[in-house]
């Protein structure tokens, strides 16, 4: 959305631009476009909940299922009321269905994968059967909930999920740059030492827990360019509103990052990425295997172009893993963050993805 300028003295423009700045400083809240799209809750489950964002004119029958990753808050599903995830697909005769975990705290540390995967997923996706009166959905994945999304398809045996969407997850994570060398090399110095058990298993949960605000520093560690960018661009545009909404939005989705509760940084950090099984299409957690061959879902795999945290060349093995007789393999204009909500991705991936799932949904009945 472009906002056209008005021809102003530059003395006024110098107003505006400091009094754009006063507010963005100190009154941030009122410039937030995010979470403007009306939902219903429809499932609730040990502090989380299923948004139910009803479509505009239903064609499909299954309903698309969003699993959102941990440590971010629900804002980059719904971040502009112009550039609107769930939105643009309810727009597109979907029902939309987004897994919602709340917010966790130290009391939560000893979660782990499997409570997601074996019950609070299981769970919801039932209730979103009933809800929906379709038996099979289309379910997707982004960053730690496509492993989720993996994962939970890779053991259900109902056939439930008929389509999979998994974008920016990593799979082969020693090949994701100087992030997956850190972990291999990490790896390899840990088995040299004999600690790796040690590490693996008798670190306790408390220790691993991470809270809001250590997830949000991280995060902008990781794209300090990126981060540098969306301010200069800011200060160059203070007489544009809608720079300084869009700033304003995406700052506070930033800032309000949720805690990751220190069994999941256990499964996450220590077995995804510092083990790096499934690049062999497998994965053990606490006894259970998860073989991602027992997956027969229609697959897209989606990987961010200038994506630092999983890059291309981990999330691609993916291909090559499942039982699928039907993947589709894309890249997707952004980083981590813009694959999911940067206007290049609206633009260019959206609609990709929607025709993607119209060709392998069931037509509603007039």
């Amino acid at each position: 959305m472009t906002q056209p300028r008005t021809s102003f003295s530059s003395s006024q423009q110098r107003k505006i631009k400091l009094n754009n700045l006063k507010t963005r400083l100190f009154n941030a809240k009122k410039l937030v476009l995010s979470q403007s799209t009306p939902y219903e809750a429809i499932a609730y489950y040990h502090g989380s909940k299923v948004r139910y964002y009803a479509a505009a004119e239903k064609r499909h029958k299954e309903p698309l299922v969003f699993i959102a990753p941990l440590a971010i808050n629900m804002a980059i599903y719904d971040l502009y009321p112009y550039r609107s995830l769930v939105q643009y697909f309810t727009r597109q005769g979907f029902d939309v269905y987004l897994i919602d975990w709340g917010k966790f705290t130290r009391r939560d540390q000893n979660l782990n994968f499997q409570y997601f995967v074996k019950e609070a997923i299981p769970h919801y996706v039932a209730k979103i059967q009933t809800h929906s009166g379709s038996q099979q959905i289309s379910l997707h994945g982004w960053s730690m909930a496509g492993i989720f999304a993996l994962l939970y398809t890779a053991q259900e045996t109902q056939k439930i999920v008929k389509n999979l969407i998994i974008l920016g997850s990593p799979i082969d994570s020693y090949r994701s740059g100087r992030i997956g060398k850190f972990y291999q090399g990490l790896s390899n110095s840990l088995d040299r030492t004999k600690l790796k058990p040690f590490v693996l298993n008798r670190i306790p949960t408390a220790l691993l827990h991470s809270t809001g605000f250590m997830n949000r520093v991280g995060f902008k560690v990781l794209d300090p360019v990126g981060l540098i960018q969306g301010h200069r661009q800011l200060l160059n545009n203070l007489d544009n509103e809608t720079v300084l909404m869009e700033h304003a939005t995406l700052g506070d989705f930033l800032n309000n990052m949720i805690d990751y509760p220190g069994g999941v940084n256990r499964d996450m950090l220590l077995n995804v990425w510092l083990q790096n099984p499934l690049k062999h299409g497998k994965i053990n957690l606490n006894g259970i295997e998860y073989d991602l061959k027992c997956i027969q879902s229609s697959l897209m795999v989606g990987a961010g172009t200038n994506d630092q945290m999983v890059t291309k060349e981990a999330v691609q093995p993916l291909v090559e893993l499942t039982g699928s007789s039907d993947v589709t393999f894309t890249e997707i204009p952004g980083g981590h963050l813009g694959l999911m909500s940067s206007l290049a991705s609206s633009e260019k991936f959206w609609p990709v993805l929607a025709a993607w799932l119209a060709e392998r949904s069931s037509p509603v009945e007039q």
